[in-house]
């Protein structure tokens, strides 16, 4: 006998259900390939039938109009006040598992020996995982298999759950994600006069790679002054050589004050909190505020509401042919987003100078070892009944967040930064093919094991 969850899995079972959960966990992700190879076919430079343009105004329907309507749609008709306080632990494993991902990472920086300069990108390429589009998608594809074991309402559950997830997410990736992709700046003082020189290309030049605009369009229109400048080791550390019209000088006086007397200095910010707000200041955290969060807020805000619930959601709802407008669009997101994922990846990877073994160690860490303590940090959970009992989407979707490759949205974060461009749109190439045969195998598992919870 093999115990998981607390449950008993009997060693022999009957081989018509063993074949009927291979391919009840197969197929989706087969699914998925197919329309994958169909976008990576009409994007290919020899039939040339979608063209990039294309592509990027998809990326930018999904982002502004299907994944909203998705979102609000299943996430507002599913959660209520009761099931909000059973879900708390969806958000909370997301933290977890960009916990556990930053020290693999670290470990895996230690191990490999990257360039110096791309010690903390080694880190969050392995922490932090794509908790949206990718787990959308899969659990759409399992939601329209007939054999799968989620029940009747499988997909409202599933996307409501994902939905949760992915406000969190972008809440990392606008603070922890957004400080450790700055340039390093004991490299930043080499490259500074050859980065003067490159032209920088308009936010809507067709050559920028699709990678930029895969999830998230629109990331380098939000460049700051100091976005691609080491800016916290400047404000924490004096640099030789740095700048002094580029970066405030917080050692100095608030401009227009004058000496102060010691009791009046002895009211004054002290000099480590100031610099804090200054970094502060500088994390453009404004962004969080974009149509996916709007949607997942609104969502929450109506469905926890019973008046604004009633009023939305439901057959007998005064505005349920709104609702069902949105969820037509919202049918558009599964397909647009793998079609997407197929233009990225007939680009191909672009040089890396990150080196083979660190590559490896990363694919290795993000795609197979971080799964093992998902399923551990998920059983412990289970067993301190801190889950959703009977729910096997709930489980499901928490281990689906160790699972998927690195966010596209790391791409993005990096062209906004300046920082390891080219290596991140290696790294995500990689990640992503290597992620057909690892997700096969992990969610085949996953299915083995929901079936004897």
């Amino acid at each position: 006998m093999l115990e998981f969850f607390g449950n008993p899995i009997p060693i022999d079972t009957d081989i018509r259900s063993q074949n009927a959960n291979f391919l009840s966990a197969v197929v989706p992700l087969l699914k998925l390939l197919s329309l994958t190879m169909i976008g990576l076919v009409l994007s290919h430079r020899r039939v040339h039938v979608i063209p990039r343009s294309t592509f990027k105004l998809l990326s930018k329907l999904v982002f502004a109009l299907f994944l909203p309507c998705l979102i609000f749609t299943h996430l507002g008709e599913s959660i209520t006040f009761h099931n909000a306080t059973q879900w708390w632990f969806i958000p909370v494993n997301v933290v977890i598992a960009t916990t556990i991902g930053c020290l693999l990472g670290y470990v895996v920086a230690i191990i490999c020996r990257p360039p110096p300069q791309f010690f903390r990108f080694t880190i969050i390429m392995t922490a932090f995982g794509n908790t949206g589009n990718i787990p959308i998608a899969i659990v759409g594809s399992v939601c329209h298999t007939p054999d799968q074991p989620f029940g009747p309402d499988c997909q409202h559950r599933g996307y409501a759950y994902v939905s949760l997830a992915q406000w969190v997410s972008v809440i990392l990736a606008y603070t922890l994600v957004y400080h450790m992709m700055e340039p390093p700046v004991e490299y930043y003082e080499l490259v500074g006069d050859e980065m003067a020189e490159i032209d920088v290309l308009p936010s809507n030049n067709l050559s920028r790679p699709l990678l930029h605009d895969a999830e998230w369009p629109g990331m380098e229109d939000q460049e700051t002054e100091h976005s691609k400048t080491p800016f916290i080791a400047r404000v924490f550390t004096s640099v030789s050589g740095a700048s002094e019209t580029a970066f405030p000088d917080l050692d100095m006086n608030e401009e227009g004050e004058s000496s102060s007397p010691k009791s009046i200095r002895c009211l004054a910010e002290p000099r480590v909190v100031r610099r804090m707000r200054v970094v502060a200041e500088q994390t453009p955290i404004q962004h969080f505020f974009q149509p996916p969060t709007i949607a997942s807020l609104l969502a929450i805000v109506v469905g926890m509401v019973p008046i604004f619930r009633n009023f939305v959601f439901g057959d007998d709802a005064p505005l349920s042919f709104v609702t069902d407008s949105l969820e037509i669009l919202a049918g558009a997101m599964v397909p647009s987003v793998m079609l997407i994922l197929g233009g990225m990846l007939v680009e191909g990877p672009n040089e890396s100078g990150l080196g083979v073994r660190t590559t490896i160690g990363i694919i290795v860490a993000r795609l197979l070892v971080l799964p093992l303590f998902g399923l551990g940090v998920v059983a412990l959970s289970h067993k301190l009944n801190l889950l959703v009992q009977g729910d096997e989407m709930y489980i499901f979707v928490l281990l689906l967040q160790y699972t998927t490759p690195s966010a596209i949205l790391l791409g993005a974060m990096a062209s906004l930064r300046g920082y390891a461009v080219s290596e991140a749109s290696a790294m995500l190439f990689w990640q992503h093919i290597c992620a057909l045969f690892s997700l096969s195998v992990y969610v085949i598992i996953y299915f083995k094991i929901l079936t004897q919870v």
